[in-house]
């Protein structure tokens, strides 16, 4: 059995970010709307339901959930 995942990271890619703020109303423990934009936590936070349910969310697919230890992205799905 693989040991549970116990971090992500958490990207927003500013060039596709509109500032629609989706994602800071969805997981606001973890998105900062500031300056007209949505900000990622800074490190690795907990894996959060709220995190995948924002990146889904993202009208323009700004946000990527990758898993540090392996290196997988879990959201978007490739």
């Amino acid at each position: 059995m693989a040991a549970p995942m116990t971090a992500w990271l958490v990207a927003v890619d500013e060039r596709r970010c509109t500032g629609s703020g989706i994602c800071a109303s969805l997981a606001s423990a973890h998105f900062v709307y500031r300056d007209g934009r949505s900000h990622a936590p800074a490190g690795p936070v907990g894996p959060d339901d709220d995190v995948l349910a924002a990146a889904e969310c993202c009208p323009m697919e700004a946000i990527t959930v990758t898993d540090p230890a392996t290196g997988r992205v879990l959201f978007p799905e490739r």
